[in-house]
């Protein structure tokens, strides 16, 4: 369908969403999940040929992992469905009034972005998370997915548009551009007249494509170059435990480990306990010049290993003098993301909280918790990395705005 009638189809839609009610969404949204479960076996073979093609154009393994859907994977994505269904709806909620010396009643209403645009990368999953917190908020949903889960995403917007029409609702509230060229994806950041905000997730390629090129105003998320800090008062053992999970429980994510940065008095005794370990999950790591003999089959990290986002089982390491050291070491290389601390100094845990500047920051747990599911949002549109409008993982509220609201009584003003 051309850009233009997609745009167009959207803003249309737009009255269809506002008229329903918290509950005929609610509905809709758990007839929706239904639908997915149901339509796993068709959505997984979908899903096989966008695997087989991205093994043909040699995919890396995190990323073939972020593209396959399973009927866990997707249960997961209608229990994420469901979740949001029973959120309480921010639209229409009025944050605050107050009365002026005039009599005026001012206060602040939350209601919908409007129509959403995001352009996306290999994630199927997020087609089902994009439309139920758009839906949920009464937005309208233009979706972008790439060319590597084209199958995928087609499927799952094919379950969810039938659905929508059985329970007489607009199919037009969510949409699915197929075309795969550049060129479309240019136009569709330019489309101002029919799209009130896009959000892009993805690789730093596309965020920045998008961020450069667009006219629509434009939600970052960010990539995640995720740091982990081991403090000498640490508990070596948890240090262990947390950074093989935050580097290897899955790492085609944005808020898995990519770096680690370990006090230099911890040094002899965690790395050679840690390499091994990394070593049992085929972790290549990139290691500064104190901990390279320490971890028995590291290679010397570069100057650009401290910046990568390797998405891919692979790490950096770097011995630091303390946290003063640690901070400026993240707060140059990171992206605003996730980043943690593993301590037993309570002052060290404050200053770090304060002083590391990112979306989430963590103190003994591990980044893979910066995620909409596990903050108790249901889902997330992205992890917002910017500092305007919203941050870290974007539940409902980010998908709202507000509006004033005044009454009077005949006031003019004199």
């Amino acid at each position: 369908m051309e850009l233009i009638e997609i745009g167009k189809r959207a803003k249309e839609a737009k009255p269809a969403i506002l008229k329903l009610s918290v509950e005929d969404k609610n509905r809709i949204l758990r007839a929706c999940a239904e639908a997915l479960v149901a339509d796993a076996d068709t959505i997984i073979q979908a899903n096989a040929l966008d695997m087989e093609k991205g093994r043909a154009n040699g995919m890396s393994t995190g990323l073939l992992d972020r593209l396959l859907l399973t009927k866990e994977r997707i249960q997961g994505m209608a229990e994420g469905i469901c979740q949001v269904a029973a959120l309480p709806d921010p639209v229409g909620e009025v944050t605050g009034m107050t009365k002026r010396p005039n009599g005026l009643m001012i206060g602040k209403k939350r209601v919908p972005l409007g129509v959403v645009g995001i352009i996306y990368e290999a994630r199927p999953n997020v087609t089902a998370d994009a439309f139920a917190l758009c839906f949920k908020t009464s937005n309208v949903v233009i979706l972008k997915g790439g060319s590597d889960a084209l199958n995928s995403t087609m499927a799952i917007v094919e379950s969810i548009r039938t659905t929508l029409e059985k329970e007489g609702c607009c199919q037009d509230v969510i949409q699915l551009i197929t075309a795969t060229d550049r060129e479309t994806t240019t136009r569709f950041m330019k489309l101002k007249e029919y799209v009130d905000v896009l959000i892009p997730r993805g690789g730093a390629g596309l965020i920045r494509a998008v961020v450069e090129n667009s006219t629509v105003p434009v939600i970052e998320t960010g990539t995640g170059n995720c740091h982990i800090f081991v403090d000498e008062t640490a508990d070596l053992d948890m240090a262990v435990d947390i950074i093989l999970n935050a580097k290897t429980q899955r790492v085609g994510v944005c808020n898995a480990c990519e770096s680690l940065l370990i006090h230099e008095k911890v040094k002899d005794a965690l790395l050679p306990v840690l390499a091994a370990r990394l070593r049992e999950k085929s972790v290549e790591m990139r290691a500064d010049e104190a901990a390279l003999p320490l971890m028995e089959g590291a290679i010397a990290a570069t100057e650009e290993d401290w910046g990568r986002e390797y998405l891919d089982y692979i790490v950096s390491i770097r011995t630091v003098s303390g946290i003063d050291e640690a901070i400026a070491h993240i707060n140059r290389y990171n992206t605003g993301h996730s980043e943690a601390i593993i301590t037993r100094d309570y002052n060290n845990s404050q200053k770090f909280l304060e002083e590391v500047d990112a979306a989430a920051v963590y103190v003994n747990a591990s980044t893979r918790f910066t995620d909409g599911f596990e903050f108790g949002f249901g889902a997330e549109i992205g992890i917002s990395t910017q500092k305007l409008h919203a941050r870290g993982p974007m539940g409902l509220e980010a998908l709202t705005t507000t509006k004033y609201i005044i009454y009077g009584n005949g006031q003019v003003r004199p």
